[in-house]
């Protein structure tokens, strides 16, 4: 392809790699090794007529890279195959010479080197320009094929150079990044300054979808809208309906973690809009002004604000193991506590409790077991809860903020080395567990039992529900008897003449209005 641009023209079209190295002097043949006509693992020089034909192979019987001679009558090239480009100071048996040949009768010349890794000669006027790293860091060298001798031309105490070339007066060489002219003449080196004006269409504004770019998530208390972290922004999403509403919308800062306050009023997150992450807390409608809380020096990184049930706080952590707080009036963080050990399978899992005043976290002890711990805002002072022993997680306070419930294991202990591959898919079991956080307050799990009464408990209990029923049955007897006496008044007669033919005692009534002796009657009364 011509340099000022245009359409590119295919040279070669064998199936495998062929790697453009150079030009022959007189620019009408591009040079460039292949493995097509290899037998084994190494490379074959070869050069392509510009305008396309057949390639055509030198006669060395392997070259990766090569230059020609001014006169075309010579090259310069490297034999051997550099198989681990990364390898610094490698001085075992593939270590890479340069080869100068004669192509009238290949007639060879080596140049001088103690087993060192030269690369990129360069045919520059009667000297061959080359990388080594004889001296110690990769630099430029230069052999002078007339006097014969090797001498070192920059001076290098950075990094390796990469790459090297030349064009009609200097030489070109890349160092980190860096692209750099030599000028043999002065044999002196400047910096390249460059600018590419791309197209790049990716930083120009336009919509993006951000549907598959969802980081993190937060629901609304009542439910009727969550808040998602997309692609660096903010936004919240109603239920059903309504509009997303972008809360931030800064396409050049990067805005994470939202999470929504319990009284509704307000969205909180972290952003990086000062050059450095701070806690934004802005109004969950977007109408108002954003509230910017500075998070402290030094700098930092940090995750998943907590609100406080009050709405008035906020607890976070950072990646240097540190647990916080902040009170929105105040403003200044106050450093919580700070875990012992780094672990990503695991960490503070931090709850507030129901009155704001505390806080509860898990924190490794030096056994590498979670421990529970409760913090008082107040007094500012952490108290140790579990013993220790097992390994104790996700701690939560009750409605009543007077128990602490959270999960213990008593067999983590062959997984608690997550860098090792041994304690990977080890299981783990854990029950849940309850602590009375204030002395004389009921557990709320207080054992319960059922246990078999002694005899004389149920004599005594049998006797009082005897005594119950039998005044019971007096009253109801009363009251019998009362309604009874009514309907005897009226139906005396014909109860005494009944009787009388029938020659026996009827109901108590009859002998009650017969004065019937007391004796009789009770004996009667009997079933």
């Amino acid at each position: 392809m011509a340099a000022e641009g245009g359409e590119p023209q295919r040279l070669t079209w064998h199936p495998a790699a062929d790697v453009a190295v150079g030009w022959t002097p007189d620019g009408k043949r591009v040079l460039f090794y292949s493995r097509r006509e290899a037998y084994a693992d190494f490379d074959r020089l070869y050069t392509v007529p510009v305008d396309g034909g057949p390639a055509d192979i030198l006669p060395m019987w392997r070259g990766e890279e090569a230059w020609f001679s001014p006169d075309g009558t010579r090259i310069a090239y490297v034999p051997n195959l550099l198989w681990q480009t990364s390898w610094k100071r490698y001085r075992g048996g593939q270590t890479t010479p340069i080869y100068i040949v004669r192509l009238s009768d290949l007639a060879l010349e080596k140049v001088p080197r103690e087993n060192s890794n030269d690369s990129h000669p360069i045919w520059f006027n009667d000297t061959v320009y080359f990388l080594s790293d004889r001296n110690g860091a990769v630099t430029l060298f230069a052999y002078d094929t007339k006097v014969k001798t090797v001498k070192q031309v920059v001076e290098n105490k950075g990094l390796d150079f990469k790459s090297l070339s030349a064009g009609p007066d200097a030489l070109v060489y890349e160092q980190f990044g860096g692209i750099y002219l030599f000028d043999p003449a002065s044999g002196r080196s400047k910096n390249v300054s460059i600018r590419i004006a791309g197209d790049l269409p990716a930083t120009r504004p336009h919509y993006e979808k951000v549907g598959d770019k969802i980081k993190n998530v937060a629901i609304s208390p009542t439910g009727a809208r969550a808040v998602f972290e997309a692609r660096g922004e903010i936004l919240t999403v109603p239920e059903e309906k309504g509009d997303i509403r972008n809360l931030t919308r800064t396409a050049a800062v990067a805005e994470r973690d939202p999470a929504w306050s319990p009284d509704g009023k307000s969205i909180a997150y972290f952003s990086d809009e000062s050059g450095e992450y701070a806690l934004h807390v802005a109004d969950q409608s977007g109408s108002k002004t954003v509230k910017k809380i500075n998070l402290g020096n030094p700098p930092s990184y940090f995750y998943a604000p907590l609100w406080s049930p009050d709405s008035k706080k906020i607890a976070y952590t950072d990646k240097r193991l540190n647990l916080w707080y902040v009170d929105l009036d105040g403003g200044t963080p106050v450093k919580v506590t700070t875990d012992r050990y780094d672990d990503p399978t695991s960490g503070f899992r931090q709850t507030w409790s129901p009155d704001s005043k505390w806080l509860t976290y898990a924190k490794l002890l030096e056994n590498h077991l979670r421990t529970i711990f409760v913090y008082s805002l107040e007094s500012g002072k952490e108290s140790q809860i579990t013993d220790g022993i097992s390994d104790a997680r996700y701690p939560v306070f009750d409605k009543g903020g007077k128990s602490l419930f959270f999960a213990v294991s008593t067999d983590v202990g062959l997984s608690a080395g997550w860098l090792d591959l041994s304690s990977f898919q080890h299981p783990v079991l854990r029950s849940v567990y309850a602590a009375v956080l204030k002395k004389g307050d009921p557990s709320p799990v207080e054992p319960q039992s059922d246990e078999e009464k002694a005899a004389e408990e149920k004599k005594d209990s049998a006797s009082g529900d005897k005594g119950k029923e039998a005044d019971k049955n007096k009253e109801g007897e009363k009251g019998k008897e009362g309604d009874k006496a009514k309907e005897g008044e009226k139906g005396k007669e014909k109860r005494e003449e009944g009787g009388a033919r029938q020659g026996h005692y009827r109901s108590p009534w009859y002998r009650t209005a017969n004065r019937v002796p007391p004796d009789q009657g009770r004996q009667l009364r009997k079933p």
